[in-house]
């Protein structure tokens, strides 16, 4: 496995945000993601699969001056190109994305990978082989952004803590009241899309989801 630079294992940890495919046109994407930077979100994914490429560099140069300005981490959905020239965090890749030896030699050496995983344990062990930085399981909850996506068991954190000691993301349908469980199962970081940015205050949706990780680390104590 390759070896990670000291911090990212403690910065790979909380509230996980991802951008909109349609933010409402009187709040634009950036005016959202900075309210939930506000509310402590410490991991922006960019995630834009149009072809307006002009439009994806100028949003994702916004995200990564203002993920910079609150000390969080930008990570762009599946682009080796779009995060190189903008000077992102790193990467998420998916099953149909590029893979992992191709992100290492396109990124920087300590640039962030991380992989969906969907429900498959085994996927997790062969992207944790490769080098990968993060996993991330789900849909653990019915998701209204895609609502015929897999389902995932809290035994594959519980079983990627025990096997793995990669950090993990919990994504599909996660809230401030299912959210503690999953992360007292392993999940280091809860992903979400709607429960923030499709709340009439983002600020306060994105602070609600701080308890469940109080909770998680009461409880181990």
């Amino acid at each position: 496995m390759a070896a990670q630079a000291p911090d990212v294992n403690h910065r790979l940890h909380g509230l996980y945000v991802i951008t909109e495919d349609r933010p409402p046109a009187a709040r634009p994407l950036i005016i959202g993601v900075e309210a939930a930077l506000r509310g402590g979100a410490r991991i922006v994914q960019y995630r834009d699969k149009s072809e307006d490429r002009d439009r994806r560099l100028e949003e994702a140069r916004a995200l990564k001056r203002l993920c910079s300005d609150y000390k969080a981490l930008l990570l762009i959905n599946d682009d080796l190109d779009l995060a190189a020239e903008v000077g992102a965090d790193g990467v998420h890749l998916g099953r149909d994305d590029p893979n992992i030896a191709s992100a290492r030699v396109n990124l920087p050496r300590d640039s962030v990978i991380g992989i969906t995983c969907y429900n498959e344990f085994e996927r997790a062990r062969q992207a944790a082989e490769m080098g990968t930085d993060y996993i991330a399981f789900g849909s653990f909850h019915p998701s209204p952004t895609k609502p015929h996506a897999v389902r995932a068991d809290p035994e594959l954190l519980r079983r990627a803590r025990r096997e793995l000691s990669l950090p993990a993301v919990a994504i599909g349908g996660i809230s401030p009241e299912n959210g503690a469980a999953l992360v007292s199962a392993g999940a280091d970081m809860l992903a979400v899309i709607s429960a923030v940015f499709a709340a009439p205050d983002i600020t306060a949706a994105a602070q609600a989801f701080s308890p469940c990780f109080t909770r998680a680390e009461e409880t181990k104590r």
